[in-house]
């Protein structure tokens, strides 16, 4: 950067050593915020002419300027300087070489603190955007499965031991859930980001009688960031959706987990869709969930950005530290890296297919029906730790003699309570265990009916 660059007064003495150029350089990365510091500056530049500050000639001249300088970006003419720093001041360069003094006039009112914020603002809120739209068609994805999976019913575990029978629509609303709170955190973290620092300048505000209500309503922002030093160095909204970030790609990593077991061997739940895995160099029958794998391994990036940026603001004295440029990293890298796994999350749910014979030959295994049948004695009267204690004999017994409940005698049953009957038997089978739950929310097929329908008009 020389003496001459416009983020440097008269005050210096001498230019800036070329070593100092690179490091505090952030042009590398924040040259995607280009778009909307653009559409910052072109809001700006019409409200001054709104308050006389230029006139309506300048501020057109500075909107055609920036918006031939958004081509030349686009079509990978324009050429990026090191030595002008960052975003900000590689487009003023270029607006004031082509307009000159009129150029000069756009940076009036404002600082580069709150033209940082405002960007970043408007980065994320398209960011934010684009990653709902995404977690809408995965929820999309698996709720297709319900349809295809009508019917079916899978183990459900908890500890990764075998638990309870549920209908498989059931296992894939659950998802749905995960993810429209992942949605409802996303659209309620965009309030907070919605908020227009354009106009507080660098810390104090300006003497100039700018309107910062009219540049906000230009952009789009529902309302204003209401004290100029907060506004300079708050990143509270990055914290914020990098959190929100952090979330959706653990619950990724889950669904990503689960999947990788289901699609073993051992497991043999599910087939994964070919195109979305790879092979072995060496072992030629290997299948490998290697995008699942990756999806997985990346939340490690998303959750260490998160951490990068608790660190680097846990510090700061009011208002702005250049501290906040190293900023930028961890939040691009976060929204890109869940955005790459929400790309390949849909189209790898909607190819995926159960094995269903593989799940039915085993679907016995487990005794799923175990705790319906405590609740068949509960309801006959017993309290719930009895029958809790006189199902787990039960079941020793039945793994002793390597059958499963349904397939014990009625004199098995009537040694541990003789007051059991034939009725045992109607409760007894996955199949019938899942018919027999009632609760709001359960797997009852006529809850689960209900819950697809609910999210067909949701997701309307």
């Amino acid at each position: 950067m020389s003496s001459s660059s416009p983020s440097r007064s008269g005050a210096f003495d001498a230019a800036v050593d070329k070593r100092v150029e690179k490091f505090t350089e952030s042009i590398s990365f924040d040259h995607r915020m280009y778009q909307q510091d653009i559409r910052g500056s072109i809001a700006h530049a019409q409200m001054l002419a709104d308050q006389k500050i230029l006139t309506a000639d300048e501020a057109q001249q500075i909107e055609a300027t920036l918006t031939d300088i958004k081509g030349e970006i686009e079509s990978g003419k324009f050429q990026f300087r090191q030595e002008l720093e960052d975003i900000h001041m590689n487009i003023e360069q270029v607006l004031i070489d082509r307009l000159g003094d009129v150029g000069r006039k756009l940076h009036t009112g404002r600082s580069r603190n709150d033209q940082c914020s405002t960007d970043a603002r408007l980065w994320v809120r398209d960011a934010i955007d684009r990653l709902d739209g995404l977690l809408a068609d995965l929820q999309a994805a698996f709720l297709s499965r319900c349809e295809l999976d009508a019917g079916v019913i899978i183990p459900a575990y908890t500890h990764l031991q075998r638990a309870q029978p549920v209908l498989a629509p059931h296992y894939w609303l659950a998802y749905c859930e995960k993810y429209q709170r992942d949605r409802d955190r996303l659209a309620d973290c965009r309030r907070r980001v919605n908020l227009c620092s354009l106009g507080t300048a660098a810390l104090a505000g300006t003497t100039l009688p700018i309107d910062r209500e009219n540049s906000a309503k230009r952009l789009g922002f529902e309302g204003l960031v209401a004290n100029s030093l907060d506004s300079s160095s708050d990143r509270d909204y990055l914290l914020e959706t990098v959190f929100c970030l952090s979330t959706i790609a653990i619950h990724l990593s889950g669904w990503a987990e689960e999947w990788i077991l289901w699609s073993t061997v051992e497991f043999d739940f599910i087939q994964l869709p070919h195109e979305f895995c790879t092979g072995s160099s060496i072992m030629p029958q290997k299948i490998n969930p290697d995008v699942l794998e990756l999806t997985r391994g990346k939340t490690a990036r998303v959750v260490g950005s998160l951490q990068t940026l608790l660190m680097l603001t846990k510090g700061l004295p009011l208002a702005y530290n250049r501290d906040l440029q190293e900023d930028k990293p961890p939040l691009f890298d976060a929204v890109d890296t869940v955005e790459s796994c929400l790309e390949v999350a849909a189209p790898l749910v909607e190819g995926a297919r159960l094995k269903l014979d593989s799940i039915a030959a085993r679907l016995d295994r487990g005794f799923l029906d175990a705790t319906t049948l405590m609740e068949y004695l509960i309801k006959r009267g017993l309290p719930q730790r009895t029958a809790h204690h006189l199902i787990g004999g039960l079941v020793k017994l039945a793994t002793e003699k390597s059958v499963t409940l349904s397939q014990l005698p009625l004199e098995d049953f009537q040694s541990f309570d003789s007051s059991l009957d034939e009725s045992v038997y109607d409760i007894l089978g996955v199949d019938k265990a899942v018919e027999a739950f009632q609760s709001v929310g359960s797997t009852a097929p006529a809850m689960v009916a209900s819950q697809v329908d609910l999210w067909k008009k949701r997701l309307s």
